[in-house]
């Protein structure tokens, strides 16, 4: 009976310990992040200018990404854009790259889609997000639909599956947000 009031301020204290730890974490991450992103974008030319200060680094990449997203929205920036991305595609090994990850982030709706659908597939007694990325005809000569199941936190792994359409139920939802849910890992919500 005399050892529980010793054990309750260790358990206060262990408490808030984990509480403490567990609330700096994102934000330490975050201003890590940020003073490495800072320094891996002004590492080359810092020391060649007098003027820089702590933050200038992003501040350049916001302002390039601004630009290219002000100039991408005239008309001749669209179709400058346009010219580019076609020169990008016809590069040898980089345009497979390229034509790639459009397709995987939904930015090349003019061609087949490079997910067809987001669905759910049953596993170990709950589900599991996937992608219909085609169909073939089974060993049994029934079609089967291809399902790429990526991983969370990280999509581009994962694997993939061959399963009756009766296996899986469709999502009314946008390839880009279920990334970003699987991304998320859940904290960002599927939305139609």
């Amino acid at each position: 009976m005399l050892a529980a009031p010793m054990n309750a301020p260790l358990h206060h204290v262990g408490r808030c310990l984990v509480a403490g730890l567990v609330a700096l974490l994102p934000i330490v991450g975050a201003v890590l992040g940020i003073v490495w992103l800072e320094g891996a974008l002004s590492a080359s030319w810092r020391a060649q200018v007098d003027w820089y200060f702590p933050g200038l680094g992003m501040l350049l990449a916001a302002a390039a990404i601004y630009a290219v997203g002000l100039a991408v929205t005239t008309f001749v920036g669209r179709w400058l854009w346009r010219v580019a991305d076609l020169g990008l595609e016809r590069l040898p090994l980089v345009g497979s790259l390229y034509q790639s990850l459009k397709e995987v982030l939904g930015y090349d709706s003019g061609r087949e889609r490079f997910f067809h659908s987001v669905v759910t597939v049953a596993c170990d007694g709950g589900e599991q997000i996937g992608f219909v990325t085609g169909e073939v005809d089974g060993a049994d000569g029934g079609r089967r639909l291809t399902v790429f199941v990526p991983g969370s936190p990280n999509p581009t792994s994962g694997r993939l599956l061959l399963v009756p359409p009766t296996a899986v139920r469709r999502l009314d939802v946008r390839p880009a947000d279920a990334l970003r849910t699987l991304v998320a890992m859940g904290k960002s919500p599927l939305r139609p």
